[in-house]
């Protein structure tokens, strides 16, 4: 039973700390475009670090691992 004079205002504190944090995070903008990200994932890059596009050099094909001049692997 002593523990519940450890453990309630130990609750208040974290609770506290919680909103604290929530009102920074409403008043710094965290929360003012909620649809934005939603839509960026669907839009369409044209990324140029995708093999065969754009200005990078396609990669040679290989039918194996490489030998070495005596036949070795």
């Amino acid at each position: 039973m002593d523990i519940l004079y450890l453990l309630i205002p130990l609750a208040v504190v974290i609770m506290v700390i919680a909103v604290a944090a929530f009102m920074w995070a409403v008043k710094s903008g965290q929360y003012e475009d909620m649809e934005g990200p939603a839509h960026r994932i669907l839009m369409d890059d044209d990324d140029p670090r995708i093999p065969g596009r754009g200005d990078a050099a396609p990669a040679e094909e290989s039918d194996g691992p490489e030998r070495l001049k005596d036949g070795r692997p």
